[in-house]
């Protein structure tokens, strides 16, 4: 099934995509765990590269 493109009015809209759009936030933004997640790595890799130094 097709996508709705932007802008189609909600009453037009797939009850589907509507469902995706409520889970996903407006603007799709990152997960605040994948950020959480990068730093950690960030921080894990940092601490094995001193390790080796």
């Amino acid at each position: 099934m097709p996508a709705d493109p932007p802008d189609t009015d909600p009453s037009d809209q797939d009850p589907y995509e509507r469902d995706l759009m409520r889970r996903a936030g407006k603007g799709g933004a990152m997960s605040p765990w994948l950020i959480v997640g990068g730093i950690a790595l960030l921080g894990l890799g940092a601490y094995v590269l001193f390790a080796l130094l």
